[in-house]
């Protein structure tokens, strides 16, 4: 999958449940107060004596860690931010410790933390500037892998703690700026992964004993490559590609040898794939439409695990148990938040362990996402997720919304919003536009936008709106653009470059200077930073005349239909200078504009506080800009 830039991190992904066309009908409306009384839970990581999970949730309002206790499902809250949000990362082998992950703010600076069984908690990687992650735990369950840019902003390097002393030592100095992806249960073999552009990549086999280098990757057949892990005997080593194919599948390599061999291969993009703790099982994930797919193999005789389907739901991961007796499910709708079920491979018992919609909303009356396409202006075949208002009808028309996912490379796929929930709650049609250059449709596809933003794919999106246009029960002169992160771009742009085609546009912590952006990109993203000037453009080249002329701020005189636009001030990707000139400009053209900062988050927004406030704000806006009807606060 193309490296997702400005991928808007709160959870706006969006479902394809393939589900029975539901009659028109009136429904009750809900506040956002009640969506947001829905709860998000993430992880689901096995205790040591696989008695519990640990998961985190912002049922409290902001992310928290949580253990679940898996035979009675009793929650119980272990920490108690009321500042930061916490992630759960996982339990430490055989002790009653856990790790997690927070940063400060919403800054992305993410360090590691202990929480103790006492309570208390120490920053394992406590450079002030250094971004730390989780890289797994050593064979013997005594040392954790962490990756950081101490050493160098630009590079993150290999590490090993002692979980007993906390002492470190680095594995792996990484001067040449790839991207580690893994490492053999011996410590011996590292997976790196240089990006090219951002759809070809090449990847290697790094030898610690030896320091010898071996190219995974054909560079005669230049594709994308993603490690999958190494086999537990250290012969082997697994890894996707698209080499020769519009698809990723999973391929199985001969360390000695060299040699290469097709493991398992689908019409679809094949995500991930992993092995359980003692090779029992495989797991493989796939992108099927936007939609995930989940098969287990058993690693013997290569048939696939049949186990329990669970009614009305998709199961979107997995996580099996250190016993592999045990196998967490993350089970979601385009209707319901995620939730947590575990199932037992011997009893064949699933059970579930969370209920995250709120008790106060009835399922029923949130709209189920369907898949749907449509031509574009030069007859590409448009990928699209819709949700359609229960009172919808040729009687009653409703206003529509154009939703445009972030990126570039990002794509509207299965999951349940609460935003979109509440907009179509309120009366408001959205087609979620999977215009060219989103990932999960092939190559080719994934590559039409390259040095091309702002135009074609803008082009989709405008075929989006005229799609709705031809729905009879869609108010045809009342139909708005809305997106975040490039989703945001590509709002501005439409309302710069188009700006007869969408009578309002809500702008969420959107590109408007790509010179600006590209320049001033985080320094850990060196990288990956001449594979975005590729698909891009350089600034600091001849490609800054069309950085210039696709960025709405240079041009937004143009502009002349209301925008809304939302902030985080510690964003480090789209710096909140981003959004004020926008406004400073539109509102020197006395145009309608309304602006939300938020002092305390980042790319994307996690504090149902903040999330209330400005989502809240959203429907208003349509409601007073778009629809031109009730004005008052729901």
């Amino acid at each position: 999958m193309k490296t997702i830039f400005f991928l808007l991190a709160v959870s706006l992904v969006l479902s394809c449940n393939t589900e029975k066309k539901e009659e028109t009908r009136e429904v009750k409306q809900y506040t956002i107060e009640q969506f947001y009384g829905n709860s998000r839970i993430g992880g689901g990581a096995f205790s040591s004596d696989e008695s519990a999970l640990l998961v985190s949730s912002d049922e409290s309002g902001i992310f928290n860690l949580y253990e679940i206790d898996i035979q009675n499902g009793t929650k119980k809250q272990l920490t108690h931010s009321e500042e930061e949000s916490f992630f759960a990362i996982d339990y430490v082998p055989g002790t009653g410790e856990i790790l997690y992950s927070a940063d400060k703010g919403g800054n992305e600076i993410n360090h590691i933390y202990l929480l103790k069984e006492d309570g208390t908690t120490t920053d394992l990687t406590p450079d002030e500037k250094a971004k730390s992650s989780f890289g797994g735990w050593s064979e013997d369950k005594k040392s954790m892998y962490y990756l950081s840019n101490k050493r160098d902003p630009k590079y993150f390097d290999m590490y090993k703690m002692n979980m007993s002393d906390k002492t470190s030592e680095m594995l792996y100095e990484n001067e040449e700026g790839f991207s580690i992806s893994g490492m053999s249960p011996d410590e011996n073999m590292l997976a790196l992964r240089q990006s090219i552009t951002t759809s070809e990549n090449r990847l290697f086999l790094y030898n610690r004993k030896t320091e010898k280098t071996t190219e995974v990757s054909d560079p005669d057949n230049p594709g994308n490559y993603s490690a999958s892990g190494f086999g537990k005997d250290g012969k082997h080593f697994f890894y996707t590609s698209n080499k020769g194919a519009e698809f990723q599948y999973l391929m199985k390599y001969e360390i000695e040898s060299g040699k290469s061999s097709v493991l398992y291969k689908t019409d679809w993009d094949v995500m991930y794939s992993y092995v359980s703790e003692n090779e029992k099982y495989r797991v493989i994930a796939i992108n099927k439409d936007g939609k995930n797919v989940l098969v287990v193999l058993d690693n013997a005789s290569g048939k696939e695990i049949e186990f329990p389907q669970v009614p009305g739901g998709d199961i979107v991961a997995v996580s099996i148990s250190e016993s592999e007796e045990k196998m967490r499910l993350t089970v979601g709708t385009s209707r319901s938040p995620n939730n947590l079920y575990v199932y037992h491979f011997d009893t064949g018992e699933i059970k579930k362990l969370t209920e995250t919609l709120n008790p106060e909303i009835n399922r029923e009356e949130l709209v189920s996402a369907k898949v749907v396409r449509f031509k574009s202006f030069d007859g590409l075949e448009i990928p699209a997720i819709y949700y359609k208002p229960h009172t919808a009808t040729a009687d009653n028309k409703v206003p529509a919304l154009v939703w445009v996912h972030g990126g570039p490379g990002g794509q509207s796929r299965t999951g349940y919003s609460s935003l979109i929930q509440y907009l179509v709650n309120n009366g408001y049609a959205i087609l979620a536009v999977n215009n060219r250059g989103s990932s999960g449709y092939g190559k080719t596809f994934y590559k039409m936008d390259d040095k091309n933003h702002g135009d074609k794919d803008l082009k989709d999106c405008i075929w989006g709106k005229k799609w709705l246009q031809e729905q009879e029960y869609i108010d045809t002169e009342k139909i708005g653009i809305i997106g975040g992160s490039y989703g945001g771009y590509m709002t501005m742009a439409a309302m710069t470059f188009e700006p007869d085609e969408f009578k309002v546009g809500v702008n969420i912590f959107g590109v408007t200077n790509w010179l600006r952006t590209l320049k001033s990109i985080p320094p850990y993203w060196e990288s990956f930073r001449k594979a975005l000037y590729e698909e891009l453009g350089d600034p600091n080249t001849a490609d800054s005349v069309r950085l210039y002329n696709i960025s709405p701020l240079f041009h937004a005189n143009r502009i002349k239909n209301p925008v809304m636009v939302l902030q985080g001030a510690n964003d480090p990707r789209v710096l909140q200078v981003e959004s004020d000139e926008i406004v400073e400009a539109m509102r020197k053209n006395d145009i309608p504009v309304e602006y939300i900062v938020f002092p305390d988050e980042g790319h994307g927004f996690v504090k149902k506080e903040n999330e209330i406030k400005g989502y809240g704000q959203i429907l208003k806006f349509l409601d007073t800009y778009l629809k031109g009807g009730n004005t008052e606060e729901k």
